[in-house]
């Protein structure tokens, strides 16, 4: 019998080839209509946009776009609409629910990167979803969370410090009682706002690939042993390295046996010759540009 939908009578490429045409939007409407549609959309997945997918859970809405943020519409969420396409969450809050359920159906028609930003609205929905994003382990384009310390705040944070890798980006904000996070596992990228809590010890297990720190409490010495590890193999993937402080000064320790105006746009290697720093420094602060060789 054929389909009463029209558009499932057409061949399977020029089903694919019209997917392919297709804003977000659009492929997501078409989606609704029928669940044999839906179907041939998430068949065809290997031709479809990547996405970021940024929940809005004050705004009771989630907002998709292409990567290049040009493509973009939202996702109002309706929790009774969104209970009804997913039996599996009744351990969640039915807003939980709603909004799960509409990413899950997203994940299943686009590659899918998720960007969340951790406020102090609806603090008991995040640990259910990032429970249910790790089990689907799904990539994160983005994490902003504030540390303020609290018990809620805590468990969250021991729970997502266990999957980093799977963060791009991750955004740290300390508040007045802030938390003193451990880290698990490391995101790709990562920047702290207010980082005075953060420790020599700590910046040298980082693994980042790009690391922006303000307002820390690190100085010239700290300075002085972040390079001489970095020459000997340690930061092995960094490209970048900014830090604030303002104990960074002309009149603290020499690094590299230098001042602060020697060092200036000066470049170094590592001892193994494979890759090369431009640094640039000021009073308080500090830069590393890193380029590898061929």
């Amino acid at each position: 019998m054929s389909s009463s939908f029209p558009l499932l009578r057409l061949p399977q490429l020029v089903l694919c080839d019209i997917f392919k045409s297709l804003s977000i939007e659009e492929k997501f409407k078409l989606s609704l209509c029928s669940r044999k549609i839906s179907i041939q959309i998430n068949n065809a997945r290997l031709y479809s946009q990547k996405v970021i997918v940024d929940p809005d859970w004050s705004g009771h809405k989630i907002r998709v776009c292409s990567e290049n943020y040009r493509d973009l519409f939202k996702i109002s969420i309706y929790p009774d609409f969104w209970k009804s396409h997913n039996s599996n969450t009744q351990q969640f809050s039915i807003a939980c629910c709603a909004f799960l359920s509409a990413i899950e159906h997203l994940l299943k028609m686009f590659y899918c990167k998720i960007s969340i930003t951790i406020d102090h609205h609806n603090s008991d929905l995040y640990r259910p979803t990032f429970s249910r994003l790790f089990d689907l382990q799904v990539k994160f384009k983005r994490i902003s969370i504030e540390l303020d310390g609290s018990e809620d705040r805590v468990l969250l944070w021991n729970q997502i410090s266990k999957k980093l890798e799977l963060v791009e980006d991750l955004v740290i904000f300390s508040g007045m009682n802030q938390l003193t996070p451990v880290f698990a596992s490391w995101p790709q990228n990562i920047d702290i706002r207010n980082s005075a809590w953060i420790t020599l010890e700590t910046l040298l297990a980082c693994t980042c690939t790009r690391i922006t720190l303000s307002w820390t409490h690190l100085e010239n010495k700290d300075l002085d042993i972040i390079l001489k590890n970095w020459k000997t193999g340690g930061f092995p993937n960094l490209n970048y390295l900014k830090i604030h402080s303002h104990r960074i000064t002309n009149i603290g320790a020499t690094i590299l046996g230098m001042s602060l105006n020697e060092l200036e746009g000066k470049v170094i290697q590592t001892d193994d010759g494979s890759k090369k720093a431009t640094l640039r420094i000021g009073n308080q602060w500090f830069e590393m540009s890193v380029t590898r060789f061929e």
